[in-house]
């Protein structure tokens, strides 16, 4: 009866019904076909697979922690290295260590190299004492600890700090050891009373003192009797330690002998020897080394010494004897294969040549600024309107008489070589000076930084000088702050002469400028990477396959090896020997590249503990993982949209900035502790930290300055502002530079007015009275290139 009309309802939605299955009636005819129910076994399949991989992926994971947990316990394994920390001047840390020795060893109060064996814990411990206030060693045993005991006294009292036992020193290393990456750490208490109930409540108010500054999972033990040191031993002994990334990508040994032989063949260098535990990774006898503090050098040859602390060993012999490491037995030698061994670049070799350019040398040089101080000034008669550029082309043949008589004539005007014809320059020469070397009004000469680093670390200045230099410095640094990139343009030397260098951009963000134009000589002798990011996924893969392979010019991690580094000065070698009694002395591998030069850039924070100003391209000691070198660097901003980046002038507290420096490559990720020196003798202070950024030599660092000027007459979108230029020459010459107000206005030069560099401007909107017209000129900036590389020569 309803025929084609006939009313069709939907099928029964069952319980069991899919998804795909009730949107049948949604699809067309030709996609039904395509939408079918899953069959039930594929399912029961892929369920079964995805348990079968997880079930693969745990058995992975126990499997690798089960390899490293027997590694770090083996008798092959290197000794941990615990450092004892005092958190206050008060606490006593020979104590606590000969307690650990004492325990460690029945003959532990004769230990003078810290490295214990003890068969009964299975254990082998080196032991270090952080001596307190001496930052530079704390640090360095840092970089090699293995787990940071930080020793509190529940009987001190620190007012200065916001815990009552923490003192401001150990404030300082604290905030140091988190910049390089704590491992594992733990807490010490000492001096607790002798009565159970006050004892506990002391131990819990000391807990929750410390609480905050160490992470969650340290552990805090009292340690004024031998059985709760034996509580920790055991502890210690399973722990499972934690370090720092940057560690565990190069090989490093920390020396427990350094000693020096005479080079025959090259006087005034020897071969140093350093003798300890080989860690993290194994060491190639073709890869190059660097000392910290010292330089990058080449191995002659790498010796496998007898093991002189043995778990096995006989009962008393689980000390080092002097005499026994001086004569360690050898049980395996390696020498360098001349053609694997790794170069040891640091500077490219630069052709003046290259690109068909003649550069002068330094004789050619000196010869032609004693000429020109030579020159006597001659004064010669040329018609009105004559430039310099015509005037050079002009050959006066006259003899003095001549010349004499036609001074006085009306016709003409003298035009002197020094640009006498600008007014207020008559005695001052400015043509042998760069761009950066006339004194502007917060600092802006390159070269008045260069002289104040000098002055500040010169002995020679009184104390009147010295601070008056400093004050000089700090408000230098308050006008920086207050008026930012503000400068006055000279009265003695045109603008245009003066920042010939500088250029306008439309836009800072969107405007192009070229990475490779006008670059400094500097550049000529650093290296860059087509795709650095490339050659640092290769590099770490090459020394990841040379870690599995096991190759015969390696040594294994763990070995007791000495190493003989040839080629080191004799002077710096005498140092490091006197320095190894005070302050470990630590070597490590480096990987391929690491040692050429090349512009690092690191993200840095001021420390919230210095407060003195620090100027961009002063003299600082940068302290990157476990290499040192010295830099002088210059200070940028991050902009994320833009391939530019704007110089800042001082290191501002508060914010991260970006230092650029000259100094060897380092493949990140890496920290960096920036120390500042105050002199010879002086302990260096925290400037800053941080960690590197990237290698990138093309990156952009605009130096910007603004000129100021201000409104003389306004009419509506007109305007004449004076006092920004001082002649029309130098208006004409910044025409196409746009200028904008401090209200956010912007606008153009139309012309110059009048003889006193008034300049004539039409803005986009209304202009107030009271507003200041500024324009912005950039010029690219590049860091300094230090005297000396590495440390080590100023201690």
């Amino acid at each position: 009866m309803g025929g084609a009309r006939a009313q069709v309802n939907k099928a029964h939605k069952s319980r069991f019904s899919s998804k795909a299955t009730r949107q049948l009636h949604k699809t067309s005819q030709k996609d039904k076909s395509r939408i079918s129910k899953k069959e039930h076994n594929v399912g029961k399949g892929a369920r079964a697979a995805r348990v079968q991989r997880n079930k693969t992926v745990r058995e992975q994971k126990r499997a690798a922690l089960l390899k490293e947990k027997r590694l770090s316990s083996a008798s092959t394994s290197p000794p941990r290295v615990i450092v004892l920390f005092g958190l206050s001047a008060s606490v006593d840390l020979n104590s606590v260590a000969e307690d650990l020795w004492s325990l460690l060893s029945a003959e532990g109060s004769g230990v003078s190299s810290g490295t214990v064996a003890s068969s009964e814990h299975k254990l082998r411990t080196t032991v270090l004492k952080a001596p307190h206030g001496d930052l530079l060693s704390c640090m360095e045993m840092a970089k090699v600890a293995d787990l940071i005991a930080f020793v509190a006294s529940a009987s001190s009292c620190c007012e200065e700090s916001n815990s009552n036992y923490i003192d401001s020193f150990g404030n300082q290393c604290l905030s140091v050891f988190r910049s390089l990456g704590l491992p594992s750490t733990a807490v010490f208490i000492r001096d607790l009373p002798a009565d159970l109930k006050r004892r506990h409540e002391v131990k819990k108010m000391c807990t929750s003192s410390l609480s905050s500054e160490f992470p969650e999972d340290c552990k805090v033990y009292p340690v004024d009797t031998k059985d709760e040191l034996q509580k920790f031993l055991w502890l210690f002994k399973e722990q499972r330690l934690t370090l720092p990334h940057w560690r565990a990508q190069r090989p490093y040994l920390m020396a427990q002998k350094v000693d020096l032989v005479a080079d025959d063949c090259n006087p005034g260098k020897c071969t140093l020897l350093l003798t300890g535990y080989l860690r993290s990774k194994s060491l190639s006898v073709n890869q190059l080394v660097h000392v910290s503090g010292v330089g990058d050098f080449q191995l002659c040859k790498l010796e496998i010494l007898k093991d002189p602390f043995p778990l096995n060993s006989r009962k008393g012999q689980d000390l080092m004897d002097s005499d026994e490491t001086q004569h360690a037995e050898v049980v395996r030698s390696l020498d360098p294969d001349p053609l694997k061994k790794e170069p040891l670049l640091v500077e490219n070799a630069s052709d003046p040549l290259a690109g068909e350019q003649t550069w002068p040398t330094e004789a050619e040089m000196a010869e032609a600024d004693r000429n020109q101080k030579e020159k006597k000034i001659r004064k010669r008669t040329l018609p009105r309107g004559t430039s310099e550029y015509q005037a050079a082309w002009i050959v006066d043949d006259s003899d003095g008489e001549d010349s004499d008589s036609t001074i006085e004539s009306d016709d003409g005007m003298v035009l002197d070589e020094r640009e006498s014809n600008f007014p207020g320059q008559e005695g001052t020469n400015y043509s042998g000076f760069d761009d950066d070397q006339a004194s502007l009004r917060f600092g802006d000469s390159d070269e008045e930084t260069d002289i104040d680093s000098v002055m500040m670390e010169s002995d020679n200045l009184t104390r009147e000088r010295r601070e008056e230099e400093i004050q000089k410095l700090k408000d230098a640094y308050a006008g920086d702050k207050e008026y930012p990139d503000e400068v006055d343009t000279p009265l003695d030397v045109p603008a245009r002469k003066r920042f010939a260098k500088y250029r306008g951009l439309k836009s800072f963000k969107t405007s192009s400028w070229d990475p490779k134009e006008s670059l400094p000589p500097e550049y000529a002798r650093i290296f860059a990477f087509d795709n650095f990011k490339r050659t640092q996924k290769h590099v770490l893969a090459n020394a990841f396959k040379m870690e599995q392979e096991n190759r015969d010019d390696c040594i294994p991690v763990g070995s007791f090896a000495r190493l003989h580094i040839k080629e080191v000065p004799n002077v710096v070698a005498s140092k490091l020997c006197v320095r190894a009694m005070s302050v470990p002395v630590i070597a490590c591998g480096l990987l391929q590249h690491e040692s050429k030069i090349s512009v690092l850039h690191f993200c840095i924070k001021k420390h919230e503990t210095y407060d003195a100003p620090i100027k961009a391209k002063e003299e600082l000691v940068f302290h990157v993982g476990f290499r040192q070198f010295i830099g002088r660097p210059i200070f940028s901003t991050d902009n994320i949209n833009s391939d530019k980046h704007k110089m800042e002038r001082f290191l501002h507290e508060g914010c991260f900035t970006v230092a650029s420096i000259y100094a060897p490559i380092s493949f990140p990720p890496l920290p960096v502790i920036v120390l500042k020196s105050h002199g010879v003798g002086a302990a260096p202070a925290i400037a800053a930290v941080g960690s590197l950024r990237s290698i990138d030599p093309d990156r952009i660092i605009l130096k910007k300055i603004i000129l100021t000027g201000y409104p003389q007459r306004v009419s509506k979108l007109k305007a004449s502002v004076k006092y920004m230029f001082h002649n029309p020459e130098d208006v004409r010459w910044f025409k196409p530079v746009e200028v904008q107000s401090k209200g956010g206005i912007r606008g153009r030069i139309k012309e110059p007015v009048g003889t006193h560099g008034a300049i004539k401007c039409v803005f986009n909107g209304v202009l107030k009275q009271s507003d200041t017209i500024c324009m912005n000129l950039y010029k690219r900036a590049y860091p300094k290139w230090p005297d000396h590389h590495f440390p080590i020569l100023d201690a």
